[in-house]
């Protein structure tokens, strides 16, 4: 007799595991004949993009661009002037990931860990620095449970509810900022660019029926050569954008884990309707990933049987992967970077670009405290006549604490730090940093699971009745479940025939009246 069974498939994710490994960059590039010579290096702003990543045996192989601007001071007709080059460059290295594989999936990204720039000859400049690399692996799990059995009256099941966190989809897409910086009628004319940066602020992740909802902020700090003159400008405009994206089987009530990331900035100077180079048309290209998860409530069969046939079951293990909770702190870091020299010191802040990168995270009782450096380098204007723009870099350490209730010491964790906002002051002649940082951390452990996979009836005869009733003792491990199912009678048969009002206490010495059949 074949059994109908209700199957359900199940598919999670397991983080297999995380790390991190050291590109070293060093290049040498020729100043184009366009430009006139290096007198000094200001600054360097090196802007790494990951086009490429696999997933091999133990490791995960990743490459791709470097973009490389370096701002520079240069003798023009016996007046010093600031210039920018832009060059391109390239890496690639391995992440060791021990039991990756192919066909995994993979979350990698790269930070410029330090980046210097020095002076080869007049004509020529070196960078070198160390780009880093990190990529998380997680291994699928696809698989079918028998999630019940139909008309099964005659089947008994033991089922136990749990948790499971299943992954309804990832979505990977792109959205398109536009906006328009028209410079004012009492700045100079625009030159050149000199450098841009961006920063996401106010990132919204809103899930829907079928839908998802995407929409932020990109805040972009320009900085321009004023023409017919040496001076620096800087400018800033703020593009909302946004995205609708069809996804089926989204839900309200689903999980969405988000990461934004810039991929570029399209810069067009065109002239105004009088002719004059002062409107500028920004285009950014945002990539965003998002997947979309959700806890399942589940009855799980844990045990069969039938007290009229023979049953055979086959179960399989699962490692799954369970979040334990999840949560965010925002924080505020603040440094002083003192200027020793006083030939050097700000008069006007030009542009204030840093990035975040996590060296520590580890699990306390209940929290997460992730350790990390906040990157800041500063532009500024002097009041030195030659040195008149100045840069200066510096590493601020910080420490974030995230609450998650319950987390142990032998959990793993996944920690992000999101640099939400930085501006730069001048003060008391120094240059004051004031950063808002924004740090998550999810906590997840490993659970064993065994999930019932087939059920088939098997040829053979039961036992025969041998005595319409038997006297029991309860001994010590015993449930009814394991009582009904050793002498192939029903859990409902014992209570009606012992008049139980509460099943669940039995205890060892109790004697309990079993119909019917005999003891195998």
């Amino acid at each position: 007799m074949a059994i109908d069974v209700i199957k359900e498939s199940i598919e999670c994710e397991q983080l297999l595991g995380e790390n991190f490994s050291d590109n070293i960059v060093k290049a040498e590039y020729v100043i184009p004949d366009t430009h006139p010579d290096v007198i000094k290096i200001l600054t360097v702003e090196v802007r790494p993009k990951v086009n490429n990543k696999e997933v091999m045996k133990d490791k995960v192989y990743l490459e791709g661009d470097l973009e490389y601007n370096v701002i520079y001071l240069a003798k023009e007709e016996e007046t010093m002037n600031v210039f920018n080059v832009s060059y391109t460059g390239d890496f690639s290295n391995y992440v060791e990931i021990k039991g990756a594989d192919y066909g995994m999936d993979c979350e990698c990204e790269a930070y410029v860990e330090h980046m210097d720039c020095n002076i080869i000859n007049e004509r020529k400049i070196g960078i070198e620095g160390v780009v880093k690399l990190k990529a998380e692996v997680y291994k699928k799990y696809n698989f079918e449970i028998i999630k019940d059995v139909e008309e099964s009256e005659d089947i008994q099941m033991l089922k136990n509810p749990m948790e499971i966190d299943k992954i309804v989809n990832s979505i990977e897409t792109d959205i398109i900022g536009k906006g328009v910086i028209e410079v004012p009628n009492n700045y100079p004319e625009v030159d050149n660019i000199l450098n841009w940066n961006i920063n996401i602020q106010d990132r919204v992740v809103n899930v829907y029926d079928d839908k998802v909802s995407i929409e932020g902020k990109a805040i972009i700090n320009l900085i321009y050569k004023g023409k017919d003159t040496r001076d620096v400008f800087a400018m800033e405009k703020i593009i909302d954008f946004d995205k609708d994206l069809d996804v089926e089987n989204a839900a309200p009530f689903m999980r969405n884990y988000s990461d934004f990331y810039v991929e570029g900035l399209e810069v067009d100077i065109k002239d105004n309707d009088i002719g004059e180079k002062r409107v500028i048309d920004l285009e950014t290209l945002v990539k965003v990933n998002i997947k979309l998860v959700y806890k399942e409530d589940m009855n799980i069969i844990e045990d069969a049987y039938s007290p009229s046939i023979f049953m055979e079951m086959k179960k399989e293990s699962y490692e799954l992967n369970v979040t334990h909770g999840e949560g965010q702190e925002e924080i505020i870091v603040k440094d002083d970077i003192e200027i020793e020299d006083s030939d050097l010191r700000p008069k006007e802040i030009l542009s204030c670009i840093g990035n975040t990168s996590i060296t520590d995270k580890r699990i306390v009782e209940d929290k997460v405290i992730i350790d990390g450096v906040l990157n800041v380098n500063v532009l500024y204007k002097t009041n030195n006549k030659d040195n008149y723009i100045e840069s200066v870099s510096e590493e601020i350490p910080f420490s974030c604490t995230v609450d998650i209730p319950g987390s142990k010491i032998q959990m793993e964790s996944v920690a992000k730090c999101i640099l939400d906002s930085i501006e730069a002051n001048i003060e008391g002649g120094n240059i004051a940093i004031r950063a808002i940082v924004k740090g998550y951390a999810k906590v997840n452990y490993i659970s064993n699971k065994e999930f019932l996979v087939d059920i088939e009836c098997i040829e053979g005869e039961l036992p025969k009745k041998k005595a319409s009733i038997t006297i029991y003792v309860v001994q010590n491990g015993d449930t009814l479940w394991k009582i009904a199912k050793r002498y192939y009678t029903t859990i409902e048969n014992i209570i009606n025939i012992n008049e139980l009002e509460n099943p669940d206490t039995i205890k060892p010495g109790d004697k309990l009246i079993i119909p019917g059949r005999a003891y195998i």
